[in-house]
């Protein structure tokens, strides 16, 4: 009965999203809210920006729907810090706010979202004092949020992303049982991203806009922390192990040689790959299939859990070859 219901309040996300997106990407265009390409853009057409509006709308909207049925824990504040952060980027698309404010509202969303936590949830699974657990995971969070934001920067990516991570707690709940209230949030997850992905495949006609890639960031953050915090840690940290990877040490590079971390770039891997010679659509298609191993992996962690070291070991290594393996710059031949 709860994956019947949670199925149909998914099916509606699909139509919310997709005509919602398509809705938009009309208006944006008449209103001329357009991403215009520069130096350190991907893309060489000025696209509308904003379909987060739809996207992030349709997942609130099912998580509400399915927070109402069953029991939502404190995923009240969840979609009440969900819903500002997205108010407050939209305004940011349009008028480009500054860091310091980004950051503030961000870490407020964050620190609502903590409160949200009860007592006994601890992260780090009682290895750190109540306060230390906190702070440190608030610190990840915000971190996750930010890089969902860098790592959106070529057509299809996070729409890719956020549907083998989503997809991955879909089986982790109702295949194998681990969780079943949050993959129901992540099959809703999952419906409003793929529903988004044909409006954003290559070449995209519309993008999600920091509107949908920060809160998208926000809340597939808290859906991964709940995952760790019912003791899957090691699955928690291998479904998004290629956005982790590739943004964590592109920033640790860009910091190393001083260069201002927070500013627009192209020196993520997938952005390079794109400079050598694959089509955006190709690259997505091979962090997509590099994901699938990242899924069997924390698959792997949660059916055999006395032993999560050596999937942990696995995925840093398949996360390492898809980072090394992206740059590589691309031959006419070998490009087929």
């Amino acid at each position: 009965m709860f994956w019947t219901t949670v199925s149909v309040v998914a099916a509606g996300v699909v139509v919310i999203s997709a005509v919602g997106t398509a809705l938009l990407c009309r208006t944006l265009r008449r209103r001329a809210i357009l991403d215009h390409p520069n130096k350190r853009s991907s893309h060489s057409v000025a696209t509308p920006r904003g379909a987060g509006l739809a996207v992030i709308g349709a997942l609130l909207a099912g998580w509400l729907a399915l927070a109402s049925i069953y029991s939502g824990g404190g995923v009240w504040l969840i979609l009440g810090a969900g819903t500002a952060l997205a108010a407050f980027s939209w305004l940011d698309d349009l008028r480009g706010l500054g860091i310091g404010p980004r950051l503030a509202v961000q870490a407020g969303a964050v620190a609502a979202g903590l409160f949200s936590l009860s007592p006994d949830s601890l992260i780090f699974q009682g290895t750190l004092p109540l306060v230390v657990d906190r702070l440190l995971t608030g610190l990840v969070w915000l971190w996750f949020v930010n890089l969902y934001n860098f790592m959106d920067g070529i057509d299809g990516i996070t729409a890719v992303e956020t549907t083998a991570i989503a997809g991955g707690m879909v089986v982790l709940g109702a295949a194998i049982g681990t969780t079943p209230i949050l993959g129901g949030f992540a099959l809703i997850a999952l419906a409003a991203a793929v529903a988004f992905l044909p409006w954003n495949w290559h070449p995209a006609r519309i993008f999600l806009g920091d509107v949908g890639s920060v809160p998208l960031g926000f809340l597939m953050g808290w859906l991964l922390l709940a995952l760790a915090a019912s003791g899957q840690w090691a699955a928690a940290l291998i479904l998004p192990a290629y956005y982790l990877g590739d943004a964590t040490l592109t920033l640790i590079r860009r910091a190393i040689r001083g260069k201002a971390v927070w500013r627009a770039h192209r020196e993520h891997a997938y952005q390079r790959s794109v400079q050598g010679g694959r089509s955006h659509d190709r690259t997505v298609v091979i962090i997509g299939v590099g994901n699938l191993g990242l899924v069997g992996l924390a698959i792997a962690s949660v059916l055999w859990p006395g032993a999560p070291g050596p999937a942990l070991g696995a995925a840093a290594v398949l996360t390492g070859a898809l980072l090394w393996y992206l740059p590589r710059p691309m031959t006419r031949s070998s490009d087929g």
